[in-house]
């Protein structure tokens, strides 16, 4: 993905901003996915603070898959954090040091059974950057082709199959709200209004009923 400056930024603009200064940092709370850390620090404003920072040893997953007729496979789950039941493409988290790929392709077969004949990635996304560093990378798998589910033990799924068009209506109504699910809709109908996806996925994205 592109990491140079977008075109209403510079670098000389960039490389003036102070930063922040950490004074003292502790672990709160550790296990083996993230960590919580809390810190005294001196903000960019040059004032003390304390700041709390959730920090992440995964990365996380985000699959949306698409088959050729336009339709996209969701998985629907209860959160636990919101206590919420919740639809969203397969998604997951991959260790730092693992490629996210590897980690695309073992989410989308845990969770729907599916087996991607291409893989891209389309979107990086920071998420809660006020409060973790968890980062996200969004891929698009076609050319799919179907194997057996391997869901983990905590994991009690729904699965639906549903038109790209619904799927978007569902994400604009708010009725899907998962952040990776809605990044990536967006991102894959911008994919098919401006021809980056091959024709027939174009034609099918944009069907209308």
């Amino acid at each position: 993905m592109d990491q140079t400056l977008p075109p209403w930024d510079s670098p000389a603009a960039a490389a003036r901003r102070p930063g922040w200064k950490t004074l003292t940092l502790e672990t709160q709370f550790e296990n083996p996915w993230l960590r919580v850390e809390k810190s005294d620090v001196i903000a960019p404003t040059g004032n003390p603070a304390g700041y709390g920072v959730v920090r992440f040893k995964n990365r996380a997953i985000a699959v949306f898959a698409l088959h050729d007729d336009g339709t996209v496979p969701l998985v629907g789950q209860m959160r636990y954090p919101l206590g919420t039941y919740s639809w969203e493409i397969p998604e997951g988290g991959a260790p730092l040091d693992e490629d996210p790929a590897d980690g695309a392709r073992r989410e989308l077969r845990e969770e729907t059974g599916l087996v991607a004949g291409t893989l891209v990635e389309i979107l990086q996304m920071d998420l809660s950057n006020s409060v973790t560093d968890e980062v996200a990378v969004c891929f698009l798998a076609t050319g799919l082709s179907q194997a057996e589910i391997e869901p983990d033990e905590t994991e009690n799924f729904e699965y639906a199959r549903v038109p790209f068009r619904q799927l978007l209506e569902a994400v604009i109504k708010g009725q899907v709200r998962d952040g990776l699910t809605v990044a990536s809709v967006l991102r894959v109908h911008h994919m098919a209004v401006t021809g980056e996806l091959p024709p027939h996925l174009c034609e099918a994205v944009l069907a209308r009923d």
